[in-house]
């Protein structure tokens, strides 16, 4: 049974607010990136004794992070939203959550060095 006109353009609505949600959750993990970048690369220096430069470049790197997220957060959005009007859907570059996964990793091990230094 065919879906009726009525239904397909619920779920085309439901898909269109499902991805408006995904692309707040990018910009919610980008600031939450570049406030850690924040704290890490400009209070925390402040609060320990030694080099400040270890705490500079984890902070960057939070920072760098933040603004993948961005980024690919617009470039998701509208390759889901070209896709909608094409009838097919995207999936999620690999190649893109193995970077994003890879840079996260490294940043939290470059977290618990400094911490831990």
């Amino acid at each position: 049974m065919e879906p009726s006109d009525g239904e397909l353009r619920d779920v085309t609505r439901r898909t269109r607010l499902a991805n408006e949600r995904t692309y707040l959750a990018w910009w919610r993990s980008a600031l939450t990136a570049l406030a850690a970048g924040l704290a890490v690369g400009k209070i925390a220096p402040g609060l320990v004794e030694g080099a400040a430069w270890p705490y500079e470049v984890v902070g960057v790197g939070y920072g760098l992070l933040g603004i993948a997220f961005l980024v690919y957060g617009e470039h998701r959005r509208r390759s889901v939203e070209r896709a909608l009007e094409e009838g097919s859907f995207p999936p999620l570059d690999r190649g893109v959550a193995l970077a994003l996964t890879g840079f996260g990793v490294a940043l939290a091990v470059a977290t618990v060095a400094v911490v831990a230094a």
